[in-house]
């Protein structure tokens, strides 16, 4: 006997009544499972979308003020290599003992050791909007006491 004419006489044998829960008991597992499946999954996206979208929008507004201070930064005119060069010295000096600085060509090496994070933003904030250039390379490394040792490289042209 093949398996379905087995499982239809085993069917047949069954009572009415047995057959009528056998039939409820499937509808009740296929429901559950349509609802685990589908329903549900979109009932909790539907309920988190709210949150996602204020989220999303308080992102979306940083990135709009990030945009529009790049472009400000990129309206300025370019300073001369020289008084980039100035400027940096005067930064990395402010940061007083925890701070190195090495020029080579147009590459400038800043060195430092137990840095706090406040004056670090500080000071990448102050080369950004004096010197008017961004790290092109950052190796920092958080030590022990909670400060930062490492070095940056900017590029000044």
């Amino acid at each position: 006997m093949t398996m379905t004419s087995l499982l239809n006489s085993r069917w047949q044998a069954l009572a009415q009544r047995e057959r009528y829960w056998l039939l409820t008991a499937a509808w009740l597992v296929l429901a559950a499972l349509l609802w685990w499946i589908a329903v549900s999954p979109a009932l909790t996206t539907l309920r988190s979308a709210a949150s996602q979208r204020t989220s999303l929008d308080a992102q979306l507004q940083q990135m709009m003020g990030l945009q529009a201070q790049a472009k400000a930064l990129q309206a300025q005119p370019r300073i001369a290599a020289e008084e980039a060069r100035r400027l940096l010295d005067a930064s990395v000096k402010s940061l007083g003992s925890a701070a190195q600085l090495q020029l080579v060509g147009d590459r400038a090496t800043v060195t430092l050791k137990a840095l706090s994070a406040d004056a670090l933003a500080q000071w990448l904030l102050q080369v950004r909007l004096n010197v008017r250039t961004v790290p092109s390379e950052a190796r920092l490394q958080r030590n022990a006491g909670g400060s930062w040792d490492g070095t940056v490289t900017l590029n000044l042209k």
